[in-house]
């Protein structure tokens, strides 16, 4: 059963690029004085050409409207793939509360529900609850760091990123421009951005696995927006690891900000 939610979980690795190092903070010892130095406060670096490209990106995806929702649901259907072949095909519904709660279901009948919190992770289908194995946890928190939403609203905020243009491109024979995002953990993310609308039709990134010490290059692509209470919402979501894609997001329908009841991100509910 945890292989099939490991398969089947909508949001299993995304995003692709290159890992950067960033200068090393230095502490002065002790026996220089009595109190430790702190270290210095780390700046955020953004060049003014990247800085007009993400505000007309934000402007494009509803601006504060975007910028500001509390709560999204959506629904639809998810693909999952194995060697770049389909292997199942569900419905699913998805509660997100920004920017790491989420609870999502998938399957007909008695579906299977992922619940995801900064802290927690539980899995409930027919069996009952069991906490997500180490690698569905991963797999869910670089998903969610490095989503769309996730990278506008907060990780270009961080302490210590830079924020660069980069060349133009061609994504699918579309024209783009691309942003350069060093974050705050040193993964270097790639932003593509489309010429005329504005909007990111990818993101790609580096990590390291823990585990197999292999480097894991992922891609999510947003394409079909459509406009829901004033955010433009991209209503297909591919996702890609190391060139193969992994999951397939057909969504629906989309609303925002709808009241979540009380403790609806735990498993006893």
């Amino acid at each position: 059963m945890a292989e099939k939610a490991k398969m089947n979980e909508y949001s299993v690795r995304l995003a692709v690029a290159a890992c950067f190092l960033a200068a090393s903070l230095g502490i002065l010892p002790a026996s220089f004085g009595a109190q430790q130095k702190a270290p210095p406060a780390l700046l955020s670096r953004i060049s003014p050409q990247a800085q007009k490209l993400l505000d007309r990106t934000l402007q494009a995806l509803g601006g504060t409207a975007f910028l500001q929702y509390k709560s999204l649901f959506t629904t639809g259907h998810v693909f999952a793939f194995s060697n770049g072949q389909p292997a199942g095909y569900f419905p699913f519904k998805s509660t997100f509360e920004p920017p790491d709660n989420r609870r999502f279901s998938y399957g007909k009948g008695k579906p299977v529900i992922l619940i995801n919190t900064a802290n927690h992770a539980w899995e409930l289908d027919r069996l009952g609850r069991m906490h997500q194995n180490p690698e569905q946890v991963r797999n869910w928190k670089i998903a969610n760091r490095y989503s769309m939403d996730n990278l506008l609203r907060y990780r270009i905020h961080e302490p210590g990123v830079l924020i660069l243009t980069g060349d133009m491109d061609f994504i699918d024979n579309q024209p783009v421009d691309t942003i350069d995002i060093i974050d705050s953990r040193n993964v270097h993310v790639k932003l593509y951005l489309h010429r005329s609308t504005h909007l990111p039709v990818r993101i790609t990134y580096r990590v390291q696995n823990p585990v197999t010490k292999e480097w894991e290059d992922y891609a999510d692509d947003y394409s079909s927006y459509q406009a829901f209470q004033g955010v433009t919402t991209p209503m297909q979501i591919t996702r890609y690891m190391d060139d193969e894609r992994i999951g397939e997001l057909f969504r629906s329908t989309a609303r925002y900000n709808q009241t979540i009841p009380p403790n609806y991100f735990e498993p006893s509910r």
